[in-house]
């Protein structure tokens, strides 16, 4: 009854009425049912507002108004509209938190005790733009092994 191509057709319509509301006529209970439980779906996920009655036992629907929300008209754009550009995240990593992770995977390495505490004394000693250099490199690095980063990744979300 809830389908992805029914869902877009109402979305459209919506669309096409913005500010306006839509009122949706339909021939059958059938429809009504389809119609209603669409606009019930979209509404769940905040795609649009609409009016749908439903008695208790399911045998009266009484269609009302609609309009599609912000949140609606974005998810059709093709650019995903401003809450793409309002939905950005930005992601800041304190000098302290990269020196650290830096710090544990030289930790982990096998080379011998001297040498890592060589290299740690000069990680901390490295100044907060040479380091964000460095983790930059080293972002480019990883990224470039994407085939390792791809396989840790799919690990990591369980696929």
């Amino acid at each position: 009854m809830v389908s992805r191509e029914k869902q877009r057709e109402l979305l459209l319509q919506l669309r096409e009425v913005y500010p306006a509301h839509a009122s949706f006529r339909v021939n059958s209970e059938e429809e009504a049912r389809e119609v209603a439980a669409n606009l019930r779906y979209l509404e769940e996920h905040r795609l649009c507002v609409a009016d749908v009655q439903i008695s208790g036992d399911g045998s009266a629907i009484q269609l009302g108004a609609a309009s599609i929300t912000a949140i609606g008209l974005d998810f059709l754009a093709d650019d995903g509209g401003l809450s793409a550009i309002l939905g950005v995240v930005t992601v800041k990593l304190h000098a302290d938190t990269i020196r650290d992770l830096i710090a544990a995977k030289i930790e982990a390495t096998a080379m011998p005790a001297e040498e890592k505490s060589a290299l740690k004394q000069r990680l901390a000693a490295l100044p907060q733009k040479a380091l964000e250099a460095a983790a930059t490199d080293l972002m480019r690095t990883g990224l470039d092994h994407l085939p390792d980063a791809l396989h840790w990744l799919s690990r990591l979300l369980g696929l």
